[in-house]
C-alpha cells in the first residue's frame, strides 16, 4: 500500500500506525543517550519536526507503553540504546498551542499539565504520600481545575510529579517540553508578560535545577530565554543553536531525505525545488524546510507553504525598536543579499534589545540562514531562498507600516514600464503614515531600497555607489535584456513654496551632468524625484 504524505502529523504512534511516509529521525535518540547532558535546549523555526521528533522521543523512553512495534525496523533499534525502549517514567508536554490572551496561555498551560497528570492518576493515586506530598498533590489539582487561578501555586507541579513517579517506579523521569518559549513569546506580544512570566519561568526551572528525581530533559523552541534562569545555574547544559552541529541533521530534511521523498511521489528534485525550499544552514549540516517539502509532494504546486506569524510579529515590533546600526546594517542585507556581522542567539531579543540578538532571532525563527564564518568571528547571513523572500516582503513591508500589495503594485509598474501607475502607487504610499517622517532624501531611501525584494530575479540593487562622476541613490540593474535598468535620485525640500517639478527635473539633470547611467548596458529608465513631505514629482526619461 502506497505511503501517506504526513502534512500536520505530530504524533510519532499516529505517523507510524496509519501508513504515513516517514523519514527516520531515530538516532536522534542516540545522541541523546550518548551526549548524556542533564538539560538540553534545541532552538529552532516553526514546522521543522520539533513536535514530531519530541512525540518521538516521548514515545520511545514512556515505560506506560510497549513501542516495540512502532520502532521497529528504526535506526535506533540497530544500536546499543535498543534496550533501552520503554524503561522510564516519562513526561512530555507541548506548549505550541499556548498562545492569543493571558487567560487563554494560562488555561492552556493548566490543561497540559492536567493532562499529565491525569495520564499517571492510577500510579499517584496508588502511592502512600505523606501528609505533606498529600496536601501538595490536592493543591495542585484544586488549581488545575480553577479557570480563575494563576499559575502561581503551580509553579512546582512539573518537579513534584517527577518526584512521585520516581518514589513509585524507583526510576528517575525523563522530561521533554515541546516549544516551551511559545508562551514567553506570547505573553511579550500581547503585552502581558510582566503579568506570567515569573511564574512560569518557575514552573520550568524548579523541575530542570537540582533535581535529583530527573534522569534528562530535552526542551526545543525558537530562542533561548536565559534571564529568566531556567537554564542558569544548571551543570554544563546542552544549548543547540542554530549554529551548532549537535543535532543538526534531525530537524529538516537533508537532500538525500528529500531526493527519495519526492522521487516516492512521483517528483523530482531539480533547481527550482531547491531555489524555493532549500538553503538552510543548521551547524554544518544544509537542510530543507520539511512543512513546505511535504505540501509540494502533496499539492505538485511549487510555491510558498511556510508562514511564521508569531515570529513574524516578534520580529517587526523588534525592529521597530532597533537602533540605527542594525536600520544601516538591514539596508545593506536587503542591498547586496547577505550581510557580516555579529550575531548572539545565545538570547532573546526583549530581554537583551541589541543588533546582535535581533539577527539571532532572524536566524533562529528560520527568516536568515547562516552561510559562513570569517576570522573576526562574524556570521555572513543571507536569505535563505526564495520561499523566505515572501516572508521577507511582508516583514519590510510591515516595517516601512506600508502594504505588500502597494510595494507590489510599485514594483509590478515598473517592470510594466508605466509611469502613471508608478507614479500613482508611490503617492498612495506616501499618504500612509509610516515608520519614516519624509524628512531628508534618506526618508525615501529604504523604501525604494525594498523593491530588490520585490525585483530580485530581474534586477540587482545599486545603492550610494560610485557611478560615471558621482555617487548614485538607488540603481536597479537589470539582470535580463527583457526588462530596462532603473536609475533613481532624490531631491527634498523643507520648503512647501518650492517648484517639486522643478526639483524632479533637478533630480533628472545630476543623473545626465553625473553619468550615473553610463556603466548600465541596454536601455534605462532614468527618474528623477522632488518632494516635500508626502508630496512629490516625478521625472522618467527613457534611454534607449
Amino acid at each position: 500500500m502506497k505511503k501517506v504524505i504526513p502534512t500536520g502529523i505530530v504524533e510519532y504512534s499516529e505517523l507510524i500506525q496509519n501508513n504515513y511516509y516517514f523519514v527516520d529521525k531515530t538516532l536522534m535518540i542516540k545522541d541523546f543517550l550518548d551526549n548524556r547532558k542533564k538539560v538540553t535546549l534545541i532552538t529552532r523555526p516553526r514546522r521543522f519536526g520539533k513536535t514530531l521528533n519530541m512525540s518521538m522521543m516521548a514515545e520511545f523512553f514512556d515505560i506506560k507503553k510497549d513501542s516495540k512495534d512502532i520502532f521497529k525496523d528504526t535506526n535506533i533499534m540497530k544500536t546499543e540504546y535498543a534496550n533501552s525502549i520503554n524503561q522510564y517514567p516519562t513526561i512530555f508536554l507541548t506548549f505550541k498551542d499556548a498562545n492569543d490572551t493571558k487567560e487563554k496561555v494560562i488555561s492552556y498551560l493548566k490543561e497540559q499539565i492536567s493532562d499529565i497528570y491525569d495520564y499517571y492518576e492510577l500510579e499517584l493515586n496508588s502511592l502512600n504520600m505523606n501528609e505533606a506530598n498529600e496536601q501538595r498533590y490536592k493543591i495542585i489539582k484544586r488549581e488545575m481545575s480553577d479557570e480563575t487561578a494563576s499559575l502561581s501555586k503551580m509553579t512546582n507541579a512539573l518537579s513534584f510529579l517527577t518526584k512521585m513517579l520516581y518514589h513509585y517506579y524507583d526510576k528517575k523521569v525523563m522530561l521533554f517540553i515541546d516549544e516551551y518559549d511559545t508562551p514567553f513569546i506570547e505573553a511579550h506580544v500581547n503585552d502581558f508578560y510582566e503579568d506570567i512570566h515569573g511564574d512560569l519561568a518557575s514552573l520550568l526551572s524548579t523541575v530542570l535545577k537540582d533535581n535529583s528525581y530527573l534522569a534528562l530533559a530535552m526542551l526545543t523552541g525558537i530562542q533561548r530565554v536565559a534571564k529568566e534562569s531556567i537554564f542558569s545555574k544548571l551543570n554544563n547544559p546542552a544549548i543547540c543553536t542554530m549554529a551548532d552541529d549537535k543535532y543538526s541533521q534531525y530537524f529538516g530534511f537533508t537532500q538525500d531525505e528529500t531526493k527519495q521523498l519526492l522521487e516516492y511521489f512521483g517528483l523530482e528534485l531539480n533547481d527550482e525545488v531547491k531555489n524555493l525550499y532549500d538553503g538552510y544552514h543548521i551547524g554544518n549540516s544544509e537542510v530543507y524546510n520539511p512543512w513546505s517539502i511535504l505540501n509540494y509532494a502533496d499539492n505538485h504546486k511549487l510555491k510558498p507553504y511556510w508562514v511564521n506569524t508569531s515570529a513574524n510579529t516578534m520580529i517587526v515590533n523588534a525592529m521597530k525598536d532597533a537602533d540605527i546600526s542594525f536600520n544601516d546594517e538591514f539596508e545593506s542585507l536587503i542591498e547586496n543579499g547577505y550581510l557580516e556581522t555579529n550575531v548572539n542567539m545565545e538570547t532573546s531579543f526583549y530581554e537583551q534589545s541589541e543588533t546582535d540578538t535581533l539577527w539571532g532571532l532572524f536566524i533562529n525563527a528560520g527568516y536568515l540562514t547562516i552561510t559562513d564564518e570569517n576570522e573576526y568571528e562574524e556570521y555572513r547571513i543571507e536569505i535563505p531562498n526564495q520561499e523566505v523572500v515572501k516572508e521577507f516582503k511582508s516583514l519590510v513591508a510591515s516595517y516601512l507600516r506600508v502594504s505588500s500589495r502597494l510595494l507590489s503594485k510599485l514594483a509590478n509598474s515598473l517592470l510594466k514600464e508605466n509611469p502613471n501607475e508608478f507614479l500613482k502607487a508611490y503617492q498612495d504610499i506616501l499618504l500612509i503614515p509610516s515608520y519614516y517622517d519624509y524628512e531628508s532624501e534618506n526618508s525615501y531611501h529604504m523604501l525604494f531600497l525594498s523593491l530588490c525584494l520585490y525585483l530580485q530575479g530581474t534586477h540587482e540593487p545599486l545603492s550610494n555607489r560610485e557611478m560615471g562622476y558621482g555617487r548614485t541613490d538607488i540603481v536597479l540593474q537589470s539582470k535580463t535584456p527583457r526588462y530596462p535598468s532603473y536609475v533613481f535620485e532624490f531631491k527634498y525640500s523643507k520648503d512647501e513654496k518650492d517648484n517639486l517639478d522643478k526639483l524632479a527635473d533637478d533630480a533628472y539633470q545630476q543623473i545626465i551632468r553625473e553619468k550615473y547611467d553610463a556603466p548600465l548596458k541596454g536601455r534605462a529608465i532614468l527618474i528623477g524625484f522632488g518632494h516635500h513631505l508626502k508630496k512629490v514629482a516625478m521625472k522618467w526619461i527613457v534611454r534607449d
